[in-house]
């Protein structure tokens, strides 16, 4: 999934741990809102310490990005809680895809 236009109000600090197969893990959460006019707070959470570090060596609050994610829903103990789980983000407006070939259309001859 996508969200367009967020604007990054808050990063919380990094949480770390280890799992109980004994491998370490961190997490770090940011908030951010949208010009929607419902439903326009986000809270995503990012896994991983190369993730966390890209995303704070090119994202500061105020920055305008969007974001690529998943939502994850989980239960425990008889209740579901749910998650976004940032995945990726681009300078808002920003595409991934290649701009577009100019198309010549002066030619006489045909190039076969």
């Amino acid at each position: 999934m996508q969200v367009t236009g967020l604007e990054v109000t808050k990063i919380l600090d990094i949480v770390s741990g280890v799992s109980a197969a004994g491998k370490d893990w961190q997490k770090m959460t940011f908030v951010g809102t949208t010009k929607e006019e419902y439903n326009n707070t986000y809270a995503f959470e990012i896994f991983g310490s190369e993730k966390i570090e890209s995303f704070k060596q090119y994202t500061k609050v105020g920055s305008v990005i969007d974001v690529d994610f998943n939502v994850s829903c989980n239960e425990w103990k008889g209740k579901y809680y749910t998650s976004l789980s940032y995945w990726k983000s681009f300078k808002a407006g920003g595409s991934s895809e290649s701009e577009p070939t100019p198309v010549e259309e002066s030619s006489d001859t045909l190039p076969f």
